[in-house]
């Protein structure tokens, strides 16, 4: 037997599932704008708050610097994990804060290395800066490396080393500024610079 009422139920659930797609579909926009708003609410705070951060500390970061050789400036590797070529004491006018550093008049003080130190330090931030765009993309600075040019009786490279320390403790706070650190001291350093600082840094996944 022929059901006449067929085609029309045919169409009826036609129309019943072009709703439930139409539904579905508006819904999904929705969370999908909503999403986008969130995340880029989060990204926002994160840019501002460490903007601000940096203003309330009197800080101001040195045009970020570029290799002085055949090399570049930083690496990324797998783990999302980024190796900093060695930074250069540079101030914010471009002079370099060099000489050795000795106790008893055998050179430069403990103050001006540990100066240069945090000079590093501002040079290492302003390339992440430059990299990143977003400091807080740094998920964690996992380890920092120390050079000091210093007389053979200077045995405080560690105390020179905490002016680089402290500068990214004051910028990234703990525990993403919290990190492991090694200090040596050398004879010579390449222009006479006072000390040199690399670093290594985990980023946040995109």
């Amino acid at each position: 037997l022929r059901d006449d009422n067929q085609p029309r139920r045919a169409k009826k659930q036609s129309d019943q599932l072009l709703r439930h797609c139409s539904m579905f579909s508006t819904q999904f926009l929705s969370l999908s704008k909503s999403i986008g708003r969130t995340t880029s609410a989060k990204s926002l705070r994160r840019f501002v708050h460490v903007e601000k951060r940096l203003e309330e500390l009197g800080i101001d970061l040195p045009p970020a610097p570029g290799p002085k050789a055949n090399y570049n400036i930083v690496c990324h590797a797998s783990g999302n994990m980024m190796y900093i070529s060695g930074h250069l004491p540079v101030k914010a006018d471009g002079s370099l804060m060099t000489g050795r550093i000795g106790p008893n008049g055998e050179g430069q003080s403990l103050e001006h290395g540990y100066e240069a130190a945090r000079h590093a330090g501002l040079n290492i931030v302003s390339t992440l800066k430059s990299q990143l765009g977003d400091l807080d993309k740094v998920k964690q600075v996992v380890k920092v490396f120390g050079i000091v040019q210093s007389s053979d009786s200077f045995k405080e490279q560690h105390r020179v080393m905490d002016g680089c320390s402290d500068l990214i403790m004051e910028v990234f706070e703990k525990p993403v500024g919290y990190h492991a650190r090694s200090a040596i001291g050398t004879s010579t350093l390449p222009l006479d610079i006072s000390v040199e600082v690399e670093a290594i840094v985990e980023l946040r996944e995109e």
